[in-house]
């Protein structure tokens, strides 16, 4: 797997590039699980790769990891033989459908439910060793406010919050934005409304979150907190079928209503995040 972890430099380095950190670390994650954060991870990633970036997503959900079962792969060595020395990090990265990486956790670990010394570690050794070696890291992270969800997050420089238009989704994307305002001093959030009935929506759920965010909360006096809309994605009946099937829809259906909104979502990373100090 030594092609995967040093992929071919294809791309022209200026002289600038030495001296900043190389590679973009992005987590994904939502306030509730079911908002699709796991689907839009991958699709996310595919589009990124189809875009020509070296892309590796990290199944961070460390509990409950579910990104083989979207992905449809199997993978005999996950990131628990790393962490316990079963075998190497190189070895645990394969390649997806898509044209990306992925680094599969293994599932059900009971063990890594709560952060301790040892996963903490493992877990930055293993962002540290990676981050220069793709264009784009994503971290599918678990849902929720739990420490291991909020360390994982805690290692990006930049934050996709996944929600959808019910009110149970939105009410937790609040509680999440407040903990990562709260403890990580993140001032920018950036949001990505999934399973949108009509065109606008994701805009506007936006600006009612900022509202609120406006009047209860602040990174720190003076600085307020910065919703930054992404992109919406619609409910798509073609969504379900790809999950049903255990299939990538920037793969087999990238035209469909969902994958033009990914397209879309992949390209505004790439202008606003990617190429930002390039």
């Amino acid at each position: 797997m030594s092609d995967v972890l040093n992929p071919p430099q294809d791309k022209p380095t200026s002289p600038q590039q030495p001296t900043k950190p190389q590679g973009k670390v992005l987590a994904v994650t939502s306030g509730k699980g079911g908002v699709g954060k796991t689907f839009v991870s991958a699709n996310l990633a595919a589009a990124l790769a189809k875009r020509g970036h070296r892309v590796l997503v990290i199944d961070a959900d460390l509990g409950l990891a579910n990104l083989d079962v979207v992905l449809n792969l199997y993978s005999k060595v996950t990131l628990h033989d790393v962490f316990t020395g079963k075998a190497k990090l190189e070895e645990a990265i394969i390649k997806a459908p898509g044209g990306f990486s992925v680094l599969l956790a293994g599932s059900g670990m009971v063990e890594y439910s709560r952060l301790t010394a040892e996963v903490r570690d493992d877990f930055l050794h293993v962002i540290e060793t990676l981050a220069s070696k793709f264009d784009v890291l994503l971290l599918d992270t678990g849902a929720g406010i739990s420490d291991v969800v909020l360390f994982a997050v805690s290692q990006a420089t930049e934050v996709l919050l996944v929600a959808t238009p019910e009110p149970t989704s939105l009410t937790d994307a609040y509680a999440t934005i407040k903990v990562l305002v709260g403890q990580q001093k993140r001032q920018n959030i950036r949001m990505i409304i999934n399973q949108t009935a009509r065109l606008g929506d994701g805009r506007a759920i936006t600006v009612q979150l900022q509202q609120v965010l406006d009047r209860f909360v602040t990174a720190e006096p003076g600085r307020p907190v910065r919703l930054i809309h992404m992109g919406d994605i619609p409910e798509d009946p073609t969504v379900r079928q790809a999950i049903m099937r255990r299939q990538l829809l920037m793969q087999n259906t990238p035209g469909c209503p969902a994958g033009m909104a990914i397209s879309q979502l992949a390209l505004k990373i790439e202008e606003t995040i990617l190429n930002k100090d390039a």
